[in-house]
């Protein structure tokens, strides 16, 4: 890939809306991973997590739970700084799909029964966020005016 390409991909003429989703998801996505990673917010933390996707299908579990706990904790980090927002939306987007798939949708739409509808909207903002890109207070700008 070329400078212009990255530019490309890391610019984002959204103004301030992309924000508006980024920092209240971004804290979402960090705490949720941090459930899986560190056993914060009352997780389970990676022997746990992983424990229990192996419970579910989803082998080798504690891998899985590495996985989807680093996607979170990371992704919703960048995600709230603005940074490299649209490959780290997809990420997110992807992991949101993997769990609606593997846990929630044999449950229905609300929460209320661990339905899918969080997951839902989770996802619905990453993918967003995947084609806005970060929007105008962003890191992603920074690196971007430094390529051109």
């Amino acid at each position: 890939m070329n400078k212009q390409t990255y530019t490309k991909l890391l610019s984002s003429d959204a103004g301030l809306a992309p924000l508006a989703l980024r920092l209240p998801v971004g804290i979402i996505f960090i705490a949720h991973g941090a459930q899986k990673l560190f056993g914060a917010f009352g997780g389970y933390g990676l022997e746990g997590t992983g424990q229990w996707m192996a419970s579910i299908g989803l082998e080798p579990g504690y891998l899985m739970a590495l996985m989807a706990g680093g996607a979170e904790f990371f992704g919703g980090l960048f995600i709230l700084l603005g940074l490299l927002t649209r490959p780290t939306a997809l990420v997110l987007a992807v992991t949101m799909l993997v769990a609606i798939v593997t846990v929630h949708v044999g449950n229905g739409l609300f929460m209320a029964n661990n339905g899918y509808e969080f997951g839902l909207a989770l996802f619905a903002v990453s993918v967003s966020l995947m084609f806005s890109g970060s929007g105008k207070v962003a890191i992603d700008n920074i690196i971007a005016k430094k390529l051109s």
